[in-house]
């Protein structure tokens, strides 16, 4: 069994010691540390971690925040949050990444260690789910052909994790009947997730589908899961790093 490589970011010097200590003892292989977002970037590129360890702060408010993105974005793995903070509006920021974890400082070792694991399974997890978007091209009669064949044999219903259910004549979503209120632009992506239910939608498909000609970023649909999930009474919506979102069966 390979060794896990880490890459800690952290601008306090005897936390990243401490860091770097405890992971050792466990077996993992601290790579190297850095202390900002530029010398972080630059060595995610170099050193392509397994995992990396990301102060939220850094040498700035939020810089954390920012090397987040950009493995978001340009190299896609787990990375977990270290934070002392309690300021909700860092913390909403962070959120909004969708980190595999957070440790708390001071750490608790064991702790530590546990998070790691949990986030590098999710990862591999989700790697399974990826799709190749050459397959699925999400026009809307593809999309409905395979919302039919989702569906419970004898209504246009189809269920999916603990207590949902898609009236696909109606186009709304309840929640143990309760109905949930949605946007056009959130409606049409728990369309496409539940389309798609099992595997990952991608952020090409997703901007396609859902913003059409008008266009979007995949931060746009980053924020539309992000308000999305502060109306699902429970975590549906599960991540791909990197990669997209699927639903829970």
């Amino acid at each position: 069994m390979s060794t896990t490589k880490v890459l800690i970011i952290e601008d306090d010097d005897v936390t990243a010691l401490n860091l770097k200590m405890s992971l050792e003892k466990f077996g993992y292989e601290v790579l190297s540390l850095a202390n900002e977002e530029v010398s972080a970037q630059n060595k995610i590129k170099i050193y392509n971690p397994d995992i990396v360890l990301i102060d939220i702060g850094l040498k700035r408010h939020d810089g954390g925040i920012e090397v987040a993105n950009f493995i978001r974005e340009k190299m896609p793995r787990p990375f977990i949050f270290l934070t002392a903070h309690s300021d909700s509006e860092i913390l909403t920021k962070a959120k909004q990444t969708e980190p595999f974890g957070y440790i708390v400082k001071p750490f608790d070792p064991l702790n530590l260690h546990t998070t790691i694991q949990m986030a590098l399974y999710r990862f591999e997890e989700e790697k399974k789910r990826m799709v190749n978007v050459d397959v699925l091209k999400m026009d809307k009669e593809h999309l409905e052909k395979l919302l039919y064949a989702k569906k419970l044999s004898t209504q246009p219903i189809v269920e999916f994790g603990d207590g949902y259910r898609h009236d696909i004549s109606l186009g709304e979503t309840f929640y143990k009947d309760q109905k949930i209120k949605l946007t056009k632009k959130e409606n049409a992506f728990i369309h496409l997730l539940i389309a798609q239910l099992g595997s990952v939608v991608d952020f090409s498909q997703a901007t396609d589908y859902v913003w059409g000609e008008e266009g979007a970023s995949d931060n746009s649909v980053r924020t539309l899961v992000w308000r999305l999930r502060n109306k699902l009474p429970t975590d549906v919506i599960k991540n791909a790093s990197g990669i997209g979102y699927y639903l829970e069966e």
